[in-house]
């Protein structure tokens, strides 16, 4: 939660279920199914283990597509995903309700959670007004040319790409593309300002705990229900990355995390940074 709300009070836009399955799910919850001699920890996430030629743990996508959750697992390391399971991952969503319903699960009927836990249905602006009032400053709408165009209130209330709620007039529609800290300005332009080819990314985590001697072309998912864009990855120092996609992307936004893949392999991830 802390992690959630230093996120948009640094004008980013966090996703805070990575740092869950790192510090919470796979981090104090495994402990403590260690230290009671439990061998493994099993969860119902959508991803696949097996193990590659070089004999580490690899993280696999899991069978169903529109289910996959090797995005939110991308932190792990290999300790971690020795002790786990994931048993769902190689059924399709239907078949998982399907047997949900056959051994008569409470859950089987359950519609799909698409909410981050700790806002229970809660839209995340109010949860992040009663927690912190203070990142809500009113500022100025600008465009690249410094144009002032209209007020905004609160960059926590925007994210990359938005169009709609801007609450300015235009004759062509408007996107933020950039959000300003150092004057509290939320900066809008045209579709065509919004593309750009390249992110820098870090610090990664590799999933084989290593990484890439050399660049790399790679499937990278900007945030977690983005389509895969094809990229060459060259590793950086202090486990960081810039990648170069083949074309534009339109939202790559800070805070959120790239995660890497060479066909159903994911590779590892790491926080955009810009």
């Amino acid at each position: 939660v802390e992690y959630f709300i230093d996120g948009y009070a640094q004008g980013t836009t966090p996703n805070p279920c990575l740092i869950c399955n790192r510090q919470i799910r796979f981090g104090l919850l495994l402990e403590r199914a260690l230290a009671i001699d439990a061998d493994y920890l099993a969860t119902g996430h959508y991803a696949r283990l097996d193990t590659g030629p070089d004999h580490k743990i690899r993280l696999l996508r899991g069978v169903d597509p529109a289910k996959d959750q090797s995005y939110v697992l991308s932190v792990l390391n290999q300790n971690q995903l020795g002790h786990a399971l994931f048993p769902v991952g190689i059924y399709p969503k239907q078949e998982v309700r399907a047997l949900a319903d056959k051994y008569q699960l409470p859950v089987a009927d359950r519609a799909d959670s698409q909410d981050l836990c700790f806002l229970a249905g809660d839209d995340y602006r109010n949860f992040l007004f009663r927690n912190r009032p203070d990142i809500y400053r009113n500022g100025v709408i600008r465009n690249r040319q410094g144009e002032r165009l209209g007020e905004h209130t609160g960059l926590a209330n925007y994210t990359i790409g938005q169009r709609k709620g801007l609450g300015i007039q235009s004759q062509v529609p408007l996107y933020v593309i950039e959000k300003d800290m150092a004057t509290n300005s939320l900066i809008v332009g045209e579709g065509n300002e919004l593309g750009r080819q390249e992110l820098l990314a870090g610090p990664v985590n590799w999933v084989s705990g290593e990484p890439p001697p050399e660049p790399i072309q790679t499937e990278v998912k900007i945030r977690y229900k983005a389509l895969e864009a094809r990229g060459m990855l060259t590793p950086l120092q202090d486990q960081m990355v810039r990648v170069h996609f083949d074309t534009d992307l339109r939202d790559i936004t800070p805070g959120q995390s790239a995660v890497f893949y060479q066909g159903e392999v994911c590779l590892g991830g790491g926080v955009i940074q810009n």
